[in-house]
Order: structure tokens, then C-alpha cells, then sequence
């Protein structure tokens, strides 16, 4: 069996600042981890890897300081890390990006075997659009599961795979063919501790990194800044808060100090008490 995840090295958002000129991200000085979400999904790679043997290819596009991100995924347990990363592919948006991994997979598939599971995060901390994936998987034809908060069963032998997913109102539990890209919602797992010789094997082993010549990219302008239709207009960092936080007393217990906050919330947002009254009238 063969997986990989897809991984994305970004700024540590609790130090990200915005120039107070420009309005851009000060990416300069901010230290970088590796994207949260996408530890969800190196994880339970990795416990099928445990569990149904193979082997767990971990992909990254960026600059070549994201081959740290792709060392410290190595130390946790991964077998192989590749490192996409070419001047033609800055600026590049989701479009864009969804592009050069979708044809970087296709090299893996030609070098190492093609992926029976494609893994990503939901979304990433610094885009935070969750187009990534689903872009992927539009690109190679794979079945696109979403949100998963599980992996219930995998049949190698008849190439399935059955998954719950978290959707509004509840859970579903699918049914799919492999191969199949899936998106892994948080707090599915926990990240193990990567193991002593996990780490020394890291230190030493090699990131494969390709450039856009070398996973056989034909069409330049589907790359970085001139294959990315978005544009940014304005990022800025949003101003204080003027309002205060109010402390509501009540005496009697529980139940008076619910209605003392609820008659403190209508009082500060009276169309709110206006949309649950109406709301409340259709229902009963």
C-alpha cells in the first residue's frame, strides 16, 4: 500500500504580524511549523501504514527551507519526503498549487508506484480555503472524501475503503473506491512522538527535490503568479474592540443566572431575541 500526504509548510500563526504600511503579512523573522491540520492526516497514515504495511510518502511544495517541515514529518515515522520547489511556482494560489502537486503525484506514481491514498489537512492556518485537496483530486480523477473524522475499514483486496464523515446534522458513513484523496478534519487523532531512530534517520536521509522540469510540467502559465486567477486585495490585522466584556450577578441559582445573561444578551443584540421569536413561531 502506498500513501502520501500532503503537507504544507506555514507561518506560526500566534507570531504572524501585518506591516503597518503595506498590509502585508510580515513573513520575515515568523517562525514556520508544519500546517496543524496536516498532522491529522500524517497520523492516520501512518496507523494504516502500522496497520496494512507499505509505505508513506510525504509531499510538500515550497520554498528549500520546507524541507525542515518534511525532516520533522520523517522523525514521526514517514518513509519518503519530496520536496516540490521552483521559482516558477511562487505566488502560486490554490489553482495553481492544486496543479504542481496533482502533476508531482504523477511522478511518484511513475517512480515509486501510484498512491491507493492521497491524504491532506482540512485546510490550511495561513489560506484557511480548503481548495487544496479537492483540486487534487479533480485533477487525477481520484474519489474525493472530505471532512472524514474516522477511517472505519479499508479492503486492500477489493480496493475500498469506508469512512464517517462529519456533515451538518450529523455523520455519514461512506463507501468508496480506492484510489481516493481524503481531508482530515482536527482533533481526529493524536500526533505520536517519533522515535529515536526515526530521528537520526532523519538527520541524514535525503528530501528528493524536483523542480518544475522534472515532474515534466509543459505549460509554465499554469504556475505561480501567472496560473493564479486570485487576487489578493488587502490583508490587514483587525482593530480592538471598543466594547468591554460585562460581568452579569445573579442570586438564586443556575436557572435566574441563565435568564439574567439571556435578558443581558437581548438587551445588547435585541434582533437576536427579534430572529428566535420568529424562528420559535415556525416551529411549534
Amino acid at each position: 500500500m502506498h500513501i502520501v500526504v500532503c503537507i504544507k509548510q506555514v507561518p506560526d500563526s500566534a507570531q504572524i504580524r501585518v506591516h503597518p504600511v503595506h498590509n502585508t503579512i510580515m513573513r520575515q523573522g515568523v517562525p514556520t511549523i508544519i500546517n496543524p491540520y496536516d498532522l491529522f492526516a500524517l497520523e492516520e497514515a501512518l496507523r494504516l501504514r502500522d496497520r496494512l504495511g507499505g509505505e508513506v510518502t510525504v509531499l510538500t511544495m515550497g520554498p528549500p527551507t520546507a524541507s525542515e517541515s518534511l525532516r520533522k514529518a520523517l522523525t514521526f515515522g514517514a518513509d519518503r519526503a519530496v520536496l516540490l520547489t521552483d521559482r516558477y511556482f511562487a505566488g502560486s494560489d490554490t489553482l495553481a498549487t492544486s496543479y504542481a502537486l496533482a502533476t508531482a503525484l504523477e511522478k511518484i506514481a511513475a517512480e515509486f508506484g501510484a498512491p491507493d491514498i492521497v491524504f491532506t489537512g482540512k485546510q490550511t492556518i495561513d489560506g484557511d480555503t480548503a481548495q487544496v485537496g479537492p483540486g487534487i483530486a479533480k485533477r487525477l480523477n481520484y474519489n474525493q472524501l472530505t471532512y472524514v473524522a474516522r477511517i472505519a475499514e479499508t479492503d486492500l483486496a477489493a480496493g475500498t475503503i469506508t469512512v464517517e464523515r462529519r456533515a451538518e446534522g450529523g455523520t455519514q458513513v461512506l463507501l468508496s473506491r480506492l484510489p481516493a484523496l481524503i481531508t482530515m478534519l482536527e482533533a481526529t487523532n493524536e500526533m505520536r512522538r517519533g522515535s529515536i531512530e526515526n530521528a537520526l534517520a532523519a538527520a541524514s536521509a535525503k528530501v528528493i527535490t524536483w523542480n518544475a522540469t522534472d515532474i515534466g510540467v509543459t505549460d509554465l502559465t499554469k504556475c505561480g503568479l501567472r496560473g493564479s486567477p486570485t487576487i489578493v486585495k488587502k490583508v490587514f490585522a483587525p482593530g480592538a474592540r471598543s466594547e468591554k466584556a460585562s460581568f452579569i450577578e445573579a442570586e438564586g441559582g443556575s436557572d435566574l443566572l441563565a435568564d439574567a445573561v439571556i435578558s443581558a444578551i437581548f438587551a445588547r443584540a435585541p434582533a437576536v431575541e427579534a430572529d428566535l421569536l420568529e424562528f420559535a413561531a415556525t416551529q411549534y
